[in-house]
């Protein structure tokens, strides 16, 4: 019962963490507290994709800073560009933060829209991403695969050991 009880806890945890992404959803997790208290910090933040243009100030985005840091923060403007109107770039702010950020977010640099975040799991997310979490998770499954296992293991040697002694 209680292996049953962990098993179906453990396929849960990979639905939430990994299995998303089969209904076009991206994980992330929330490192900072720039938009408190929409996103807390350990938040696990689920985006879809959205269409760039449908933007409106108001909505928070995920995008890309630069090559190596995505944010989440709410659009407070959209600015079409002078020379091309078909290129559009976001204002955007911390609901947390004094003052807006320092330059305009690409339409291309969008990733995607919050649908909804799970409060904390983020920190666990983070933790069995990198060693030594990503080795204590490994270990942890092999020891609930085993414990899966091991009363069916037990019973067929008992099952066994009882026809010896009626024969």
């Amino acid at each position: 019962m209680v292996t049953t009880v962990l098993v179906v806890a453990v396929v849960l945890l990979a639905i939430a963490l990994a299995g998303v992404r089969l209904f076009g959803l991206q994980v992330y997790t929330v490192l900072s507290g720039s938009m408190e208290p929409a996103y807390h910090v350990g938040a696990l933040l689920y985006d879809k994709k959205v269409d760039p243009a449908q933007l409106r100030p108001g909505d928070v985005i995920t995008f890309m800073l630069d090559e190596e840091t995505i944010v989440t923060h709410r659009i407070v403007e959209v600015v079409p560009d002078e020379e091309d109107p078909s290129v559009i770039r976001f204002r955007t702010k911390g609901d947390a933060n004094a003052a807006e950020d320092g330059s305009l977010v690409h339409y291309k640099n969008v990733l995607g829209t919050p649908v909804f975040a799970i409060p904390k799991l983020g920190y666990f997310a983070s933790f069995v991403q990198q060693p030594p979490g990503l080795y204590v998770a490994i270990a942890f499954g092999a020891v609930l695969v085993l414990l899966a296992f091991l009363p069916d293991l037990l019973g067929d040697d008992k099952k066994k050991k009882g026809k010896r002694v009626s024969d």
